[in-house]
C-alpha cells in the first residue's frame, strides 16, 4: 500500500510517497532481541537534519522534513520491538534562536506533520502526547496538537512523546514552580520532598525513565535533553544523522543496550 503525503511550507511542494503497512523487521531480526530486554522507554535526540541537507546538496529545511518523514518509520519499528514509550527531541528551548525563517518553516513543518499524520498515528495504534511549553507555538500548530492528541487518545500500543519547546532546565523550572503553590495549597511540606516528588511535577510524570538515550550524529553531549530522568540511562551515540538513522540502526541500539550491564551504581 502506497500513502502520499505533501508538506507545502517550502514555496514549492514537497510529495513523498512511501509504502507502509509491511513488517519493519524480519524473523532473523526479531530473534536477535530478546523481548524481555526489550527497554520500555527509549529517548531520541533527532539530531543532523541541516547536515544532512548539506551533503545531499539540499536546502536545510529540507533535511527537517527528512528527518520527519524518518520519525515515523522509528515509531514503527520501536513499536514492533515492544518499545512502549518514545520520547523525540523536536524542538528545544534553545531552537528559537536559529533563524526566524528555519523557526518559521519547522512551525509549519510541525503543522503539517500532525495533519499529515494523523490517520495513520491513530491506524498504528501511535498515542501523542508533548512535553514542554508549546504556549509560544502559534495558534494553527498547537490547534493542531490538540487535535491529534484527541483523535489519538486511545491508541495503545506505543507512547509517542513529543518534547516541544523544551529544555531539561526549563522543565525542572517549571516543575519548581508547580511545586511552590502546591506547598501553599498544603499538598506537602519542604522538608519531606523526595526525588519522587520532583518527578511527579515534572513534564515526564506519567512515564517511567528511559532506559535509553539515542544520540544520533555523532555528537558527545545530552543537550539539555531530559536531564533529570536520564541519571541511569544508558547512552547509544552513532555517527549516522538523523534523516538516515533506519529500523537497523535502531535495532543495533537495543542489541547493545541488551548486552550492557546496568549496575545503578552497586
Amino acid at each position: 500500500m502506497l500513502k502520499k503525503v505533501e508538506f507545502l511550507g517550502m514555496g514549492n511542494n514537497v510529495n513523498v510517497t512511501e509504502a507502509i503497512e509491511e513488517p519493519i523487521y524480519t524473523e532473523e531480526e526479531f530473534a536477535a532481541v530478546d523481548p524481555q530486554l526489550v527497554p520500555h522507554h527509549v529517548a531520541i535526540v533527532m539530531d543532523g537534519n541541516r547536515r544532512w541537507a548539506k551533503k545531499q546538496g539540499k536546502p536545510g529545511e529540507m533535511g527537517h522534513w527528512y528527518g520527519a518523514e524518518n520519525l515515523d518509520l522509528i515509531v514503527r519499528a520501536a513499536s514492533e520491538l515492544g518499545i512502549k514509550t518514545l520520547t523525540a527531541y523536536s524542538f528545544s528551548t534553545e531552537n528559537w534562536n536559529r533563524s526566524p525563517h528555519e523557526v518559521e518553516v519547522l512551525m509549519q513543518l510541525l503543522e503539517a506533520y500532525l495533519i499529515n499524520k494523523r490517520e495513520e498515528l491513530v491506524k498504528e495504534g501511535v498515542k501523542l502526547h508533548t512535553i514542554g511549553d508549546i504556549e509560544r507555538f502559534p495558534s494553527p500548530v498547537k490547534k493542531a496538537l490538540e487535535d491529534t492528541i484527541q483523535a489519538t487518545k486511545n491508541c495503545d500500543r506505543i507512547d509517542l512523546v513529543l518534547a516541544l519547546n523544551y529544555g531539561g532546565r526549563d522543565e525542572i523550572r517549571r516543575a519548581m514552580l508547580k511545586m511552590e503553590k502546591a506547598a501553599a495549597r498544603g499538598e506537602f511540606e519542604w522538608e519531606n520532598i523526595t526525588e519522587e516528588t520532583i518527578s511527579s511535577y515534572l513534564d515526564t510524570a506519567p512515564w517511567p525513565d528511559p532506559e535509553l538515550l539515542i544520540r544520533p550524529s555523532g555528537e558527545q553531549r545530552v543537550s539539555n535533553f531530559l536531564i533529570w530522568q536520564i541519571s541511569y540511562s544508558e547512552i547509544y551515540v552513532t555517527d549516522v544523522l538523523w534523516p538516515d538513522f533506519s529500523k537497523k540502526n535502531l535495532l543495533e541500539a537495543i542489541i547493545e543496550y541488551q548486552n550492557r550491564s546496568r549496575r545503578f551504581g552497586t
